[in-house]
């Protein structure tokens, strides 16, 4: 089944529901050897790195049950307001010098004020001006006006993760709602932006609601699918929950038979996987972001480049 459904994929096919659910009979080696046959073919060895820069932490309104900058949970994780243009551009040219393509500022909160989309908008001005790097932006639910003002200011590519299914979402967050985070990525997309968009394995879902997830995503037309691992910190209010790494990799293979020519991008929580996730890239991911995350550590750049030129990839 493996081998027709395979086909079928290059020949145009996009897979159902139904097709989906039925490759998790499967395990993950064998879903990766076609995962990664399907890459190849619609995406040859391009692979894509970026990284992300903690614009403003913490005191965020919201209450998702997995976030240490919620401020429902008691964290400790650093506070502090948006950064200044300085700052910004100094951290992308680090980033560039390092071999860093792609390069995003993200803030806590539900979305920037006016006053604050004035600031980010001139440091992505600048970071365009004065850096080589593409800019992707990460600042919750903003008006479609903010988002054309991100626009202008040279950003390519909005962030805003999906992080589960419709049906399991009011389980992670009650203080916005999933047809808020649609209606911003439909908004980003009208504009003219690109848009990243994926969510968190380990939340409680179940594998049903990652697959639908990866239906919703590819409803939307989204290319750049972050996957990450709940990396548990102290203080949130889930459960300390864990996704075992053959799950993890299984579901990486079934989004790329999913969506085959997206990038399949691993984010959080590869600290908690082999040699930082090296099996995903095996099974269908082409693309990561490098360096500290957020509120916890990633793979350093150099190592993760070394890895990816071992693999056979290349860096676009």
């Amino acid at each position: 089944m493996l081998y027709e459904m395979t086909n079928k994929i290059k020949n145009g096919h996009l897979i159902n529901r139904k097709e989906a659910i039925k490759l998790l009979d499967y395990d993950f080696e064998s879903l990766g050897k076609f995962a990664n046959e399907i890459r190849e073919y619609f995406l040859q060895n391009e692979f894509d790195i970026c990284s992300i820069v903690n614009g403003k932490s913490g005191k965020c309104s919201e209450d998702c049950k997995f976030c240490a900058q919620s401020s429902y949970h008691t964290t400790d994780i650093e506070v502090y307001p948006l950064k200044d243009t300085e700052y910004f551009v100094e951290d992308a040219k680090y980033h560039k010098d390092k071999g860093i393509k792609r390069y995003s500022i993200v803030t806590s909160g539900k979305k920037l004020s006016n006053i604050e989309i004035d600031k980010i908008v001139n440091s992505y001005k600048a970071i365009n001006k004065y850096v080589d790097i593409k800019t992707c932006a990460s600042h919750g639910l903003l008006s479609e006006e903010d988002l054309r003002k991100l626009k202008e200011a040279g950003v390519k590519r909005y962030h805003n993760n999906l992080e589960t299914s419709r049906n399991y979402f009011d389980n992670i967050c009650t203080t916005h709602t999933y047809d808020e985070k649609i209606k911003t990525i439909k908004d980003a997309q009208s504009v003219g932006l690109e848009v990243c968009s994926g969510g968190i394995f380990g939340l409680g879902e179940s594998e049903i609601d990652r697959i639908d997830m990866a239906f919703e995503i590819r409803d939307l037309g989204i290319k750049s699918i972050p996957l990450n691992v709940l990396d548990y910190i102290k203080g949130t209010k889930i459960e300390s929950k864990s996704i075992k790494e053959e799950d993890f990799l299984k579901m990486v293979a079934i989004y790329r038979f999913i969506n085959p020519s997206a990038q399949i991008r691993l984010a959080g929580g590869r600290n908690l996987l082999t040699n930082y996730g090296e099996l995903a890239f095996k099974c269908g991911a082409n693309a990561t972001i490098s360096g500290d995350l957020l509120t916890t550590c990633g793979n350093s750049i150099a190592d993760d480049i070394k890895m990816i030129e071992k693999l056979g990839f290349e860096i676009r």
